[in-house]
Parts: C-alpha cells; structure tokens; sequence
C-alpha cells in the first residue's frame, strides 16, 4: 500500500531532525566562541598594545577599495589604514 504524502513529509522532518542532533554544535558556539574575548577583555588587549579606537565617515567607494584591499594585507583593515595614514602624514 503506498504512503501518503502526509506520512513521507512526516518521515523526511523525522530523518532531518535526527541529522541535526548529530551534527553536534558549530564551532562559533562552541569552544571556539570561548576562546575569543569578550569585548570589554578585547579593548584592555587593545589598550595594552597602544592601540585607540578612531572612527570617521568615508565615502561609500572609499570604503568599498579600503575593504578589498584589506583583503589581501596581511594586517587586515586596520593594519592597512594605519600604513596608509603613516605614509600619508609622512
């Protein structure tokens, strides 16, 4: 006899369901979301390396060719505006 369509969904969310359980917890939630400091540990890291917050406000394509070529900087976003304002106020 053939199932219903009612019966194959009910399966298909069962079988779902228990691949979810064992996926087990991603790693951003896990261990490795404990391993980060919080953001007030953060700034005390920062502060001790010298390190100030600065905000401006950029231009939008500005700031679209600041983020690609962060990308490729070995220091990230702020690596690369600190050499950029160093060799600019040289």
């Amino acid at each position: 006899m053939p199932s219903k369509k009612f019966d194959l969904v009910r399966q298909l969310e069962s079988k779902l369901a228990n691949q979810r359980k064992a996926a087990g917890v991603p790693g951003r939630f896990g261990e490795a979301a404990a391993a980060m400091p919080d953001r007030k540990a953060q700034r005390k890291l920062d502060a001790a390396a010298g390190l100030v917050p600065f905000a401006c406000k950029l231009p939008a394509p500005l700031a679209q060719q600041l983020r690609e070529r962060a990308t490729s900087h070995d220091g990230g976003l702020n690596g690369l505006v600190a050499e950029l304002l160093a060799r600019g106020l040289a």
